[in-house]
């Protein structure tokens, strides 16, 4: 584990030194209870600031505990300060409120192609004072990428296994094509016990997208815990593995080795610049998000390199509007800070755009997933919270529970309005 999960013996100020309130500034203060006012004025929900004071249209409510820390959150840094005000507990939902539902009315303000913003353009212009920069020492160089990626995926390999599905794949699920009227899932029906059924689904998509088959050569670039390479290697495929996180390289071992598929897996802790060979299909899962703006063209570089003549490569990326992406490239958000450090999330343009560009790779969108992520994420949520008694007893802290509660329904919120989208693209040479 890391130092991300702190003792639960220590005070949060020991445990959490993000989290410690910054110093109180009446303009910036004042600037944020402005802000609320104004992203509160049409918002169908209701921000409970006080005893004295609510804003909003109505809806989902959320209640701030401590009104002063919370806004001197917010003024301290736009990016990241209501998510840290929901970790220290300045915030919850109303009791009857789920998180993921309170969020969604903020997340369809990015959604909306109208607005595609929380605050209007000339309050935009200001928000240069209160936004952070990426920090240089995220950068996804070959050291970088191997701590950036090892932060999040090697925190506890029990930890993961408590909410996922026992296939371990950590990625959005595909519960089948919707019938008409049904694109949003109805989340409060999801359920654990279909999980691994829709996560089998998708591995097959991939792989039925690649055209992989009994002797194919296949490369799982960012293999996560083997769930991809050994239903590959079930079709009678040749599957090298590749990770740069270390404990998960050691489970996914593991995990091959009791599906009975050693002899056709090959796992390697190898960043992915390393690889070398020719491969029939190229497969990449939800692993771009994780290369970083400056290395895309490399990624891509990378996999038409290893493609055999005649061969396919598959990505599926969680991917936002190219808009959104041009504006929040260059800024430091909660996600970066708190569970994906050094991450990115691409547009489907810019994929395009670097292909062309750089490659002589041709891009398809196969499928969309973003409906199926929402459901995805509301089941890993729900399991999360039911199992945490296990996972509080692996050592993990009050504190990191909001953390990941938070990231779970900031991230449902996300792909249900449909601000994010996630995307199975087919990659053959031009």
């Amino acid at each position: 584990m890391t130092d991300l999960m702190p003792a639960v013996h220590r005070p949060m100020a020991e445990t959490w030194p993000t989290l410690a309130r910054p110093r109180s500034n009446p303009v910036r203060r004042a600037g944020a209870a402005a802000a609320i006012r104004m992203i509160a004025k049409d918002l169908p929900a209701t921000i409970h600031l006080d005893s004295n004071r609510s804003y909003g249209l109505g809806g989902p409510a959320m209640r701030v505990h401590r009104t002063s820390d919370f806004l001197d959150r917010l003024g301290h840094d736009a990016g990241s300060g209501f998510g840290e005000a929901y970790l220290a507990g300045d915030w919850d939902p109303e009791p009857g409120t789920d998180l993921a539902d309170l969020l969604v009315p903020f997340a369809e303000r990015f959604s909306n192609e109208e607005t595609r913003h929380l605050l209007p353009k000339w309050a935009q212009s200001l928000r240069w004072l209160v936004t952070r920069s990426q920090p240089g020492d995220q950068e996804n160089d070959r050291a970088g990428a191997r701590e950036n990626v090892s932060r999040h995926y090697d925190l506890s390999n029990a930890m993961f296994s408590t909410f996922l599905d026992p296939t371990l794949t950590y990625s959005a699920a595909y519960f089948g094509d919707p019938g008409p009227g049904t694109a949003t899932a109805d989340l409060a029906t999801a359920s654990y016990d279909e999980l691994t059924q829709a996560q089998l689904n998708k591995l097959d998509s991939i792989l039925d997208a690649a055209g992989v088959v009994s002797g194919s050569r296949v490369l799982d670039i960012g293999c996560g815990w083997a769930s991809l390479a050994i239903r590959a290697a079930q079709r009678g495929a040749w599957v090298t593995a590749i990770t740069i996180a270390s404990q998960q390289a050691l489970l996914a071992q593991r995990k091959i080795a009791e599906a009975g598929v050693s002899d056709r897996v090959q796992v390697a802790l190898r960043d992915y610049r390393d690889q070398i060979g020719e491969f029939d299909a190229v497969l990449s899962v939800e692993m771009i998000e994780a290369v970083g703006e400056k290395y895309w063209p490399v990624y891509f570089d990378a996999i038409e390199r290893r493609l055999a003549p005649g061969g396919v490569g598959v990505v599926q990326a969680i991917v936002m509007p190219h808009e959104r992406m041009l504006a929040t490239r260059n800024t430091f958000t909660w996600v970066q800070k708190y569970i994906f450090p050094g991450g990115l999330i691409p547009s489907i343009k810019v994929i395009e755009d670097v292909t062309a560009q750089h490659t002589g790779l041709r891009t398809e969108v196969v499928r969309h997933l973003g409906a199926d992520y929402a459901r995805t994420l509301r089941i890993w949520r729900n399991r999360f919270i039911e199992q945490w008694p296990a996972i509080e007893a692996l050592g993990f802290d009050a504190t990191f529970r909001r953390m990941w509660e938070f990231y779970l329904a900031y991230s449902e919120a996300g792909f249900r309005t449909r601000y994010l989208d996630d995307v199975q693209l087919r990659l053959t040479r031009r």
